[in-house]
C-alpha cells in the first residue's frame, strides 16, 4: 500500500503544525505590502516535503528542539526566495497554479521580497547563534545558483553528457534536500559524521526526486499523456541523454535540429518523445533513479528503527512513487 503524505508526517504532524505559525512570524514585517505579499507566499505553500525532511531527519537522530524549527525556517525562507527570484528570471507567471509574485507585483517588487526573505533567513540564523544551520544552508544556496548557471550554459549547445547532467542534477535539486536532512540532523546533535551521513541520504534522494522529474516529461507513471515541456525548454534530461548517445550520427543531428529549431511545433516534440521512448531512454532512467533509492534507503538502514525513520523510508519510496 502507498503511504499518504499524512500517514509520513505523522511522527512530526504537532511540530509541523507549529511550525506553520512560527514560519508565518519569521516573515512578519512592518510595511504593509510585504506583509500583505508574504501572507499571499505562505497561503500557496506546497506539501510541505522541506520541513518534513528537516523534522524526521531531526527526529531520527535525537530531541527536536527549538533549533530544529529554526532550520526548517531558515530552509523555507532562503528556498522561497530563490522561486520568488526563479519566476522573475523565467519570465513565469504561475506557480502551483497560483499567479506568481512577479505576475501580480511587477519584477522589481518581487526581486526586493526575494532579497528580503533572503535577509530574514541570515537574520534568524545569526541572531541564535545558529551559524552550523547557515553554513549548512549557504551552501545550497550557492550550489543551486551554479548548477542553474552550469545548466543554462550547457543548453547553449545541447552537448551535455551523462556526469555533467548528475553535476547539474546534484546541485539544482538535490543540494536542497541535502540540506534539509543535514540541517535536521545538525540541530539536534554536533557528531559530524552522523551530519556527514544525512547529507548523502537527502542527496541521494534528491538525485531520485529529479529523475522522477525528468520521466513525467514522458508520460511515465499515471499521469497520461507526455508533456515534453523539458524538450520545448531545450533541458538536456537523463531518458534524452542515454538516446542521443545510443544514436547514429545522422539520428542524433536530426533530433538535436529539432530541439533546437523546432521545439514549439507538437509534431516535432512528438518525434523525440517517441525517439527517446523507442530507445528505451525511459527504462534506462528508472533503473537509475532506482539505484539512488536504494542508495539513501541503505543509509537510513543504519539507524536504531524508530517512528522517523519509517517515515523517512516511506518519504524516500513516495519520491519515486509519486503521480505528479
Amino acid at each position: 500500500m502507498k503511504s499518504t503524505v499524512e500517514q509520513i508526517k505523522a511522527p512530526v504532524a504537532q511540530e509541523l503544525e507549529l511550525f506553520e505559525g512560527k514560519f508565518r512570524d519569521s516573515m512578519k514585517s512592518s510595511v504593509p505590502l510585504l506583509d500583505k505579499i508574504t501572507a499571499y507566499i505562505v497561503k500557496r505553500k506546497g506539501k510541505q516535503l522541506r520541513p518534513m525532511f528537516v523534522f524526521l531527519s531531526a527526529k531520527m537522530c535525537g530531541e527536536l528542539n527549538e533549533s530544529t524549527h529554526r532550520a526548517a525556517a531558515l530552509i523555507e525562507l532562503l528556498h522561497t526566495a530563490t522561486l520568488v527570484h526563479d519566476d522573475v528570471v523565467d519570465d513565469s507567471n504561475m506557480r502551483r497554479g497560483f499567479f506568481s509574485v512577479n505576475a501580480l507585483w511587477k519584477n522589481k517588487i518581487a526581486v526586493l521580497v526575494g532579497d528580503y526573505l533572503l535577509s530574514r533567513g541570515l537574520l534568524l540564523s545569526v541572531d541564535n547563534n545558529d551559524f552550523h544551520l547557515l553554513q549548512i544552508v549557504s551552501r545550497a544556496v550557492r550550489e543551486m545558483s551554479e548548477g542553474e548557471l552550469l545548466q543554462i550554459e550547457k543548453a547553449r549547445r545541447l552537448d551535455i553528457q551523462e556526469p555533467v547532467y548528475f553535476e547539474i542534477i546534484r546541485q539544482k535539486t538535490a543540494s536542497l534536500i541535502a540540506s534539509c536532512c543535514a540541517s535536521g540532523a545538525a540541530s539536534v546533535t554536533r557528531d559530524e559524521t552522523i551530519i556527514k551521513k544525512m547529507h548523502q541520504f537527502g542527496e541521494y534522494t534528491g538525485i531520485a526526486f529529479q529523475i522522477k522529474d525528468d520521466l513525467f516529461d514522458y508520460g511515465s507513471g499515471d499521469i497520461g499523456k507526455p508533456s515534453g515541456i523539458d524538450i520545448k525548454e531545450k533541458k538536456m534530461t537523463l531518458p534524452l541523454i542515454f538516446a542521443l548517445n545510443k544514436a547514429d550520427r545522422s539520428e542524433k543531428r536530426r533530433i538535436i535540429n529539432i530541439i533546437k529549431n523546432h521545439n514549439e511545433e507538437p509534431e516535432e516534440v512528438q518525434q523525440v518523445i517517441q525517439f527517446v521512448t523507442n530507445s528505451g531512454g525511459l527504462e534506462y532512467a528508472a533503473e537509475k533513479m532506482n539505484e539512488y533509492k536504494n542508495k539513501a534507503l541503505q543509509i537510513l538502514d543504519e539507524f536504531p528503527e524508530s517512528p522517523a525513520r519509517s517515515s523517512l523510508i516511506q518519504l524516500v519510496n513516495f519520491t519515486v512513487e509519486r503521480t505528479k
